[in-house]
């Protein structure tokens, strides 16, 4: 299992380059440009990018979810560090 802490401290990973994404709450770094694999999702509050990489995330629970493409099986993502929703991940498609 992933731990996001280590000896009772919250580990946080920074990304390099100058196009990071952020937690819109604490500004904790999530995804860099580079990872984007597709920006043709749209979300409940919006537009969502597909990623091939995050960092400083905490999963949710596995839950059957009716998304625009189809019935899934996905995690809704969280900030590690504020608990902020970011999104979800796809666990079957």
């Amino acid at each position: 299992d992933y731990k996001d802490f280590f000896m009772g401290r919250l580990f946080i990973e920074m990304l390099p380059g100058p196009k990071v994404f952020k937690c819109k709450c604490c500004k904790v770094d999530s995804a860099s440009h580079d990872d984007i694999i597709s920006k043709d999702f749209q979300g409940r509050f919006g537009r969502a990018y597909l990623f091939k990489n995050v960092v400083n995330i905490s999963l949710g629970p596995s839950e059957e979810r009716a998304l625009l493409s189809g019935l899934h099986t996905v995690n809704d993502i969280y900030c590690s560090s504020c608990q902020q929703i970011l999104g979800w991940r796809y666990v079957s498609f």
